[in-house]
């Protein structure tokens, strides 16, 4: 049987889980269509999910339809949970992107498609809410090709918008306007198909169009539209059969090497792991030792699989396997992570396809006795969204935690209470900066000369690299002018100590080069003794990178950038003159409004730290007239007075103070005088 993993995809509130609990009962899964509203559907079992009527988590069920196994995967619409959406594009065979006939297309839709199409995975756009008052459809097609990708055609046409009653009627051969428009979009990328259509001078035949809709659709040059309601089940039937013929479901190589992707990583009650993968090659079995990788790592875990759940006709059922092409559930992988590959780590690499989280808040328990608890849920919580991104400052006894919005704080302040009994608050949602060298700096310190009192030589250069092109660590010494344990704690030291710059923020987009090395060879005394005070280790690598790294980013200088996110305001045209001076006060930089009749459409830029208040200010600047939307765009300089973070480290930028620290870890209560040579 031939597999397809497809995921659901929309801005919250759009219908993607209820298109979920039709399309599972057209399929025979389920007998009763559940409710967002009621807390009933499938997808949604999370607690919190039932309370809130919206996915938190990203959940995957099963179903068969014309002798294919479609596993899909509903995702979290609320851009505060884009992360689960994150992880699992890395699986997908295909997408169904849902938009709203009422709203059209949204922020969120914009996002997601824009990655959608990067990464090039087959997708079809079903419009919902066709009973709705206030349904478009010419509208909403013209937005789509406008907003999302032109490469849009439209499979049929709705009737009886915004009732009750409202129908679809699929096109077929004898509607010449929808032949002649498919024809013009195939033809577009496709010679052949083009040439046919000019040389023949004669229409080119129906299933022959079909058969290459279904080619581009595949390669994702094209997305079929389909209109419907997921609440009425119109449109259902006819979106399953654009799944069945247009999306790529294809036969794997169960017999090849094991090769698969952890996408989701869970907690049992009992406090066990339980890792999501999709294997797209090979087959994993029971009681089978597993090496796990993550991105970026040079060290390979193992695991045993200790049991196998596989989806399948709604449910999960235990497996004695699972082959390629299928996802299920493992068990027994207690050092699992999200994004480790399974076996070969063959395939793209994992990376982003959406913008990290731009916004942090400090958490603290409301009972001091639930500090160590707290650090352990957060801990859970990490592996579960590894980009919450909790940090831990040791001097402060506080812990930050990175987000996307309020509403994920929220989520995060009621599975603390629920799961873990822990009650907690949190401090002012701040801005995550990052900080990028502004020009170029060089430091080095060497072995027994003052003032290093470490038995090591690190000479280091910092200089600026491309936007978006992260940290890049080179080497100008010899590899083997000393052991690599040392040249390694070298570079993950460098790591390390960037993510705390000159002004506490993430160093990002430079070149860190290591220009000088030297050691001191193992030593013993005569009676074969190992002496450390003789002998370099990697600890005086680790304890001076930070010192030599932060004098040569001092000596380059940094400038703090702040996130920016895009705005697009519509609001009656006569609240745009007191919108405008609001906006300067936020910082934001408007465009040129555009007014269609008593409508005027403003977008712009505001910085991150403004958005809420700009969502807050502009019911009031437009008599509740005004929707705004806003995602996040770029970084840009600070302008004015630079904003710093408090240090979590030992603060390498203050030398006594990080040499008296030191110290203290490495113990001994040694003299850390220059030329001592210990630490």
């Amino acid at each position: 049987m031939h597999t397809l993993n497809l995921g659901i995809l929309a801005h919250v509130d759009a219908g993607k889980t209820s298109l979920t609990e039709r399309l599972l009962h057209v399929a025979g899964v389920i007998d009763t269509v559940g409710s967002v509203d009621d807390g009933s559907t499938r997808t949604d079992s999370l607690a919190l999910e039932r309370q809130r009527g919206i996915t938190i988590k990203s959940a995957v069920v099963s179903f068969a339809v014309d002798g294919v196994t479609v596993n899909l995967i509903d995702t979290p619409g609320h851009p505060d949970f884009i992360a689960e959406v994150e992880r699992v594009l890395g699986v997908l065979d295909g997408a169904v992107l849902v938009v709203s006939a009422v709203e059209g297309v949204q922020a969120q839709t914009r996002i997601l498609m824009r990655a959608l199409r990067r990464l090039r995975i087959p997708t079809l756009v079903f419009v919902n809410k066709t009973d709705r008052t206030g349904a478009r459809h010419g509208g909403v097609l013209a937005e789509l090709a406008r907003r999302l990708s032109p490469a849009v055609v439209a499979m049929g046409r709705p009737e009886g918008l915004g009732t009750r009653n409202a129908r679809t009627r699929q096109f077929t051969a004898g509607d010449r306007d929808f032949v002649t428009a498919l024809t013009d979009l195939l033809t577009t990328h496709d010679d052949e198909l083009l040439a046919a259509c000019v040389e023949d001078g004669v229409a080119v035949p129906y299933a022959r169009l079909r058969a290459r809709l279904a080619a581009q659709t595949r390669q994702a040059l094209v997305h079929p539209v389909y209109f419907g309601s997921a609440a009425t089940g119109v449109g259902i039937a006819e979106l399953i059969t654009g799944i069945t013929e247009f999306l790529p479901a294809t036969g794997q190589d169960t017999e090849g090497p094991a090769s698969g992707t952890v996408f989701k990583v869970e907690r049992s009650p009992a406090g066990e792991k339980i890792a999501y993968a999709r294997m797209f090659s090979g087959t994993v079995r029971t009681r089978e030792r597993v090496r796990l990788r993550g991105e970026g790592d040079e060290e390979i875990r193992e695991g045993k699989i200790s049991a196998i759940t596989v989806f399948d006709s709604g449910t999960d059922v235990r497996e004695p396997s699972l082959p390629a092409g299928r996802i299920g559930r493992l068990r027994g992988l207690h050092t699992v992570r999200i994004g480790d590959r399974i076996g070969e780590s063959g395939g793209a690499p994992p990376r982003a396809h959406f913008a990290p989280p731009t916004l942090e808040t400090v958490v603290t328990p409301l009972r001091h006795q639930d500090e160590g608890v707290l650090h352990q849920a957060l801990g859970h919580l990490a592996e579960q969204d590894p980009l919450i991104g909790v940090r831990t400052d040791a001097v402060r006894q506080e812990v930050s935690l990175s987000l996307y919005g309020e509403v994920q704080k929220e989520v995060i302040q009621a599975t603390l209470a629920d799961e873990y009994g822990i009650e907690v608050g949190f401090r002012e949602t701040t801005t995550i900066c990052l900080e990028r060298p502004t020009g170029t700096g060089a430091a080095v310190e060497f072995i027994d000369k003052e003032p290093n009192p470490f038995l090591a030589t690190v000479g280091l250069r910092v200089e600026p690299a491309a936007f978006g092109s992260g940290v890049e660590f080179r080497r100008e010494v010899e590899l083997g002018s000393m052991p690599f344990s040392l040249m390694r704690a070298v570079e993950d030291t460098v790591l390390e100590t960037l993510a705390e710059g000159i002004h506490g923020w993430r160093v990002t987009d430079c070149v860190v080069t290591m220009t000088h090395s030297g050691y001191w060879p193992r030593q013993s005394h005569a009676h074969a003794v190992f002496d450390k005070s003789m002998s370099s280790t990697a600890g005086d690598f680790r304890n001076l990178t930070p010192l030599v790294l932060m004098a040569a980013l001092e000596a380059a200088g940094t400038t703090v950038y702040e996130p920016m996110h895009s705005f697009r305001a519509e609001i009656p045209a006569d609240a745009l003159s007191p919108l405008v001076p609001a906006l300067v006060k936020l910082r934001a930089v408007p465009g040129t409004p555009v007014t269609e009749g008593s409508v005027c459409v403003l977008e712009g830029e505001v910085p991150a730290a403004r958005v809420h208040a700009l969502q807050r200010l502009l019911p009031g600047l437009t008599r509740g007239e005004g929707v705004v939307e806003t995602s996040f765009e770029r970084y840009r300089p600070v302008e004015g007075a630079v904003p710093h973070r408090p240090r979590t480290d030992r603060d390498p930028r203050n030398r006594k103070e990080y040499l008296l620290r030191t110290l203290r870890r490495v113990g001994g209560g040694q003299d850390l005088a220059p030329g001592s040579g210990r630490a």
